[in-house]
């Protein structure tokens, strides 16, 4: 699997007129998008389903005149009415490899509705057939009995879809929410990592074949307060995509990553994020959802406010991706010979160990440093074909370019130590480094 970077497109396309916000997705880069059935079936419309006659008038007259409850009442329609928006993904040529199901809001009061969201999880899984999307995002449903019987309630629900998914050749998504008490919100279903890899162990088992896996929603890991790293490491490959979104830590949002800020320190755990799925060696979707940021911006801002979001996805996904791309390499050296440089023996030293390292300092040629030697960048030039660079140091692109320009024709990464397992928390000084 590729780890695609994907936009949430809710707030950032119209249903009805999908072309702009879809244009602006694909002209920043984002390979894909997450198709929300959500946009043409809210968690509104079906809480109030087949009870529109008993609003008050004004609410009566704003529902008719929204066309509310068209896909809830006919769920056949649901693929027709995203018609529009995926035929402009088509034209634009972005992916849709992931789908979301309707789902209901997490403080419903609608235990009837069981039957409707099977119905619609069905049509979203023939959907998903018709595109060529091979996940489905599909929520636990909200027990009607009580905290605990969560797992009673939603077994039969996953396993009346698994025929149907299976025959469509369509995985379904189990994701972590959160859930309302007495106003605030606090863990629900699959938010404990141990209960979620069980609902899918015994899914699995009970379908027969691997029918269902895992998205690991950033925002409500956040909004919990849990260890992002830990749920990533007992999820492992069970986690097949991963939504990308910041809040505050207190109110449900989709805001663009590192961008709650309390203090100067980020509300969100980015840190134990990024370790955990760097460590479960995840490939698999990123899924970008800012569209609270979104709304607040212009609509002249929003092109370039998307292109920045898709910077900032890339960014994620080369700190992820950061160990997958030392693996692929069975020699490799590094270029630079301070601090990244002896982060980067510390975490990965033993397990991929370089051959030597390069310096622009001649005083240092020779010189060893962190169990490795020293030398010109000249040497570079001896390299066989097959052996990666890493810069091991800040001036990426110039040292990139400095090398290109020497004729070396091999394979060049970057390496960064923002996001290591672990640190040198002292830091060498340039004289220090030079000294040495």
């Amino acid at each position: 699997m590729s780890m695609n970077i994907l936009c949430a497109p809710s707030g950032l396309a119209a249903l009805e007129r999908p072309q702009k916000g879809i244009i602006d997705i694909a002209s920043a880069g984002f390979e894909g998008i997450l198709v929300d059935a959500a946009m043409c079936c809210s968690d509104h419309e079906l809480e109030f389903l087949g009870i529109c006659q008993n609003l008050p008038q004004k609410n009566r007259e704003e529902s008719k005149h929204r066309n509310r409850a068209k896909v809830s009442e006919h769920p056949e329609e649901l693929y027709n009415n995203l018609k529009p928006l995926l035929e402009q993904c088509k034209k634009e040529h972005l992916l849709t490899p992931i789908t979301r199901a309707p789902f209901l809001r997490r403080n419903t009061k609608r235990g009837d509705l069981k039957s409707v969201l099977a119905r619609l999880a069905e049509e979203s899984i023939h959907m998903c057939s018709e595109i060529g999307c091979g996940y489905l995002i599909v929520n636990p449903l909200f027990a009607e009995i009580g905290r605990g019987e969560e797992w009673k309630a939603s077994r039969e629900y996953y396993l009346s879809l698994a025929g149907t998914a299976l025959e469509n050749n369509v995985m379904i998504l189990l994701q972590n929410q959160c859930r309302e008490l007495h106003g605030r919100l606090v863990r629900g279903n699959c938010t404990e990592a141990e209960e979620a890899a069980a609902w899918i162990d015994r899914l699995n088992a009970e379908a027969g074949r691997e029918c269902f896996g895992f998205c690991m929603d950033a925002g409500i890991c956040s909004l919990c307060g849990q260890d992002m790293r830990e749920f990533a490491s007992v999820l492992g490959n069970r986690i097949k995509a991963v939504i990308l979104r910041d809040c505050d830590g207190h109110y449900e949002t989709a805001m663009l990553p590192f961008t709650c800020v309390n203090r100067g320190q980020s509300a969100t755990d980015w840190l134990g994020f990024i370790r955990g799925l760097r460590e479960i060696g995840f490939d698999g979707l990123l899924i970008m959802d800012f569209s609270t940021t979104a709304s607040a911006f212009s609509q002249f801002l929003r092109p370039q406010l998307i292109r920045f979001a898709w910077d900032v996805a890339e960014f994620i996904k080369w700190q992820i991706s950061m160990k997958n791309v030392l693996k692929k390499y069975d020699k490799r050296v590094l270029f630079g010979a301070g601090n990244m440089c002896r982060n980067y023996m510390k975490c990965y030293g033993d397990e991929f160990p370089p051959l030597f390292t390069c310096d622009n300092n001649k005083d240092r040629w020779g010189e060893w440093f962190e169990g490795l030697e020293i030398k010109p960048p000249e040497s570079l030039k001896l390299l066989p074909p097959d052996c990666a660079i890493f810069i091991c140091n800040i001036y990426y692109r110039e040292i990139e370019q400095q090398l290109r320009e020497m004729g070396i024709a091999g394979p060049i990464e970057y390496f960064n130590d923002e996001y290591m397992p672990s640190y040198y928390f002292d830091r060498l000084e340039y004289w220090e480094v030079s000294e040495q």
